[in-house]
């Protein structure tokens, strides 16, 4: 398969935005995670919740402030949450749209907390691939999660 610029351009701007997303996602910035969303974006987790626009996604995932009292976890650590992105494999890449997968893992003060698959859609957005859809499958939590203890509310 032979690439041109404009879709090495096209694959670079996809990662960096799913880059974006999850140092915005772990420093607490949900409007700047948001962002990497088109304004009608959906971010939707399977089983769980789905919200389109950035407003909403921003209120789904706990109102754009980093919360005033954290997770607690198990070993009475400092919360914290990092999520690392794996093996992205681009399916489809057209002018108008780029259909990726991916692996992630999100650790946490201690250890891997949880594990899933993206689904996405990026769409071109001036100079920028956004994301038009994320889908999140979780494939499961580690014992003591601070997702599912999250969940279980």
């Amino acid at each position: 398969m032979t690439m041109d610029l404009l879709e090495l351009h096209a694959r670079e701007c996809v990662r960096d935005t799913v880059a974006r997303y999850t140092h915005a996602g772990d420093s607490g910035k949900l409007t700047e995670l948001a962002e990497c969303f088109t304004p009608d974006g959906t971010l939707e987790v399977k089983g769980r919740s789905r919200a389109t626009g950035r407003g909403a996604i921003v209120e789904m995932l706990g109102g754009g402030n980093t919360p005033d009292d954290p997770p607690q976890v198990a070993s009475g650590a400092k919360f914290f949450q990092r999520h690392f992105v794996a093996n992205l494999v681009f399916d489809s890449i057209t002018p108008d749209h780029i259909s990726t997968r991916a692996y992630f893992v999100v650790f946490g003060p201690d250890g891997a907390d949880h594990w899933g698959r993206y689904r996405d859609t990026f769409v071109p957005d001036g100079d920028r691939w956004l994301l038009a859809h994320r889908f999140v499958a979780v494939d499961t939590t580690a014992p003591d999660s601070f997702l599912a203890a999250r969940w279980s509310q």
